[in-house]
Parts: C-alpha cells; sequence; structure tokens
C-alpha cells in the first residue's frame, strides 16, 4: 500500500460480492492507503492476496470501522443493519449492497451514470441498488434524458449467481445429475421459500423472493420501487416479472418503455445508446449482433441490443439488456460509487 489514499474496508471480504469487489478496486487501482477486510468470526483469520499481499480477515466489529473512510459492505442486510450505523457514527462512509438502506428516504441509492447528485445528500450511508435495477436503468437514462419516460415494463431473467454461490453449485449439481440420469433433490432455490424448492437447471422458476401480498415478489417490488426512487418519479407506471434461468452469471432483461414525446424512431434510441456512459451497443439483427448473458461476464458494461419500435404504440419501444450481476450490478457499481465520492470531492483523504 501506498502511504497515500484511503482506509478502505470491505466487509464481507469472502462472499462472491466482495471478492469482486476486492478483483475490481486491484483492477481500477483505486487509492487505497490501508486496506481491512472484514467478516464473520468464522472466517476471520483466514488471509485473502490483494495487490501481491497477503491481507489477514478480522472479525466485523463497531470498533473494526476506527479510523475508516469508506466501507464497502455486502455481508447481508442483517449485518448492514447492525454494522454500517456503527460505521458512519466513526466517520466512515458505508456503501451498502444489501436491500437494508435502500428505501430509507435519508439514505442514497445510487447509479452513478443516472443520480450521482444525491451522493451530496448522504449521511453516512450510501445505498447500491438492486442489480436488476441498476442495468435497466443505465440503459433507460440517457432516453430519460433526451424524451422522457412514461411507463417502464421489464422482465428480467436473472442469473443464478445472484441467489449466491451455493446455488450456483446446485445448478452444476442438477445439471449432471440430469445428464447421467442420476437421482437429486432441490434445497435451495428459489431463495427464501418457506414451503418447497424445485429445480432450476434446464428449468425458469418465476420467482425471486418472497411473494407479497399484491402478488408481486420481493425481488419485483424492488425493482419498481427502486426505479422511482433513484430516478425521483414516484408516479412513473412501472411493472415487472423476475425469472430465475439456468445461468450461471450475467442478468438479461426484456424491457417494453414508453417515452413522453412522439415520433421517434428505433435509430434515435440507437443514437442516445451508442455514446452513452456504461452502456455498450450491440445492435445488429440481420447480422445476428446482440448482447447474451455468456459475453458479458467480467465486463463493467451494459450491453443493449434488439431496438425496436412497439408495432401497435408510437411512443413505445422494445429492448433487451444485459449486464454481469455481480459486477455493474454489485461490485462495479459500488466500487463506481466509492470514485464518484472522491471525484465530486465528497470524500477526501484523512
Amino acid at each position: 500500500m501506498s502511504n497515500k489514499g484511503f482506509h478502505v474496508a470491505v466487509v464481507g471480504a469472502t462472499g462472491a460480492v466482495g471478492q469482486q469487489m476486492l478483483k475490481t478496486l486491484e483492477e481500477r487501482n483505486f487509492p487505497i492507503k490501508t486496506l481491512t477486510l472484514l467478516s464473520s468470526a468464522r472466517s476471520a483469520g483466514k488471509t485473502v492476496s490483494f495487490r501481491g499481499e497477503d491481507v489477514t480477515i478480522q472479525e466485523a466489529k463497531p470498533e473494526s470501522f476506527e479510523g475508516i473512510d469508506i466501507a464497502l459492505f455486502s455481508a447481508g442486510g442483517s449485518v448492514s443493519q447492525v454494522l454500517a450505523p456503527e460505521a458512519a457514527k466513526r466517520g466512515a462512509v458505508v456503501i451498502d449492497n444489501t436491500s437494508a438502506f435502500r428505501m430509507d428516504p435519508e439514505v442514497p441509492l445510487v447509479v452513478p451514470e443516472v443520480n450521482k447528485e444525491d451522493l451530496r445528500k448522504h449521511k453516512g450511508i450510501i445505498a447500491n441498488p438492486n442489480c436488476s435495477t441498476i442495468q435497466m436503468l443505465v440503459a433507460l437514462e440517457p432516453i430519460r434524458q433526451a424524451h422522457g419516460l412514461k411507463k417502464v415494463i421489464v422482465s428480467t431473467y436473472q442469473a443464478v449467481s445472484g441467489a449466491g454461490a451455493k446455488a450456483v453449485e446446485e445448478l452444476y449439481n442438477q445439471t449432471k445429475a440430469i445428464v447421467n440420469n442420476e437421482p437429486f433433490e432441490p434445497q435451495i432455490l428459489p431463495v427464501g421459500s418457506d414451503k418447497k424448492h424445485y429445480q432450476i437447471a434446464f428449468n425458469a422458476i418465476p420467482q425471486i423472493d418472497k411473494f407479497q401480498d399484491n402478488g408481486f415478489t420481493y425481488e419485483e417490488m424492488k425493482m419498481i420501487n427502486e426505479t422511482k426512487k433513484i430516478m425521483h418519479m414516484d408516479d412513473l407506471p412501472v411493472a415487472a416479472t423476475c425469472v430465475r434461468l439456468p445461468v450461471a452469471t450475467g442478468h438479461s432483461e426484456s424491457l417494453y418503455f414508453e417515452t413522453e414525446k412522439g415520433g421517434l424512431t428505433a435509430s434515435d434510441i440507437q443514437a442516445l445508446l451508442k455514446d452513452a456512459p456504461g452502456v455498450v451497443l450491440q445492435d445488429n439483427p440481420a447480422e445476428q449482433v446482440y448482447p447474451m448473458p455468456a459475453d458479458c461476464v467480467g465486463k463493467n458494461d451494459v450491453f443493449v441490443g434488439r431496438i425496436r419500435k412497439d408495432l401497435d404504440t408510437d411512443n413505445g419501444f422494445h429492448m433487451w439488456v444485459v449486464s454481469d450481476n455481480l459486477l455493474k450490478g454489485a461490485a462495479w457499481n459500488s466500487v463506481q460509487i466509492a470514485e464518484t465520492l472522491i471525484e465530486m470531492e465528497i470524500v477526501t483523504e484523512k
């Protein structure tokens, strides 16, 4: 570590997103003076390599955050609820990757390409949105800025890694069992189910998280409510259907939206997205060019294609949006928030 930079903590350093956070911090050459890795008591004492040095993981406690400048949290909502306020109380700026604070009116919910100015309102804690919300809004924001936004309907095709490493392992094990004609017992998906679990290999499960009284799942309500909060559009009609597919990494979305402005063409939308921040346009149906999750793994961008005008609604459009849910959907957006805090001089070296 150098003498210049920030004292950064990563909470949940041994998890899938925590590991991606460390990898992203390293790849981005983030200005780190001191790195503190925090996790449960079970993982304390293990070492993780960072920039060629072994860093020992410590048990996360309130006093662990003394002297921390930026704390990246990805250890589950219950941990964040207890420790994030303790970290903020000790002067750290918390960037929380869980759902614990997303809808708290006192906590900014930020996608840097969309609402980075909300970072100036933080009171010690900043929330990282749901992975599916992030990629959708990165794709929609340039359109909203230019032509307004009247309605959003999204169907997601979400990767198993969004449910954790054990769910990915179950996908692989089920696939092997089916191919080899062996018995298996689903035990994990859908996560949060208190009734039954279903096969994910060679299947599609139209449930992510628990069902709410209104018939939508909690994941779907996250997308609906987070979109309105991030875009500051409480009256925007948004509907979501979230489906788990047997894909290890990379969320896909089929997106229908209506603009305030009429008379637009698919080419107008393509032109907006061609140079939009964080977006890669892959849209050439004649050559079968379109985004796919297998191609987005390990990449920070949001990939957009299949842009076409609705056949019946003049201001309606369809498009296909794909992104690595562990990167832009989690680790990269968190680190990007931290970078933006530094660029905007909201966080400065102590």
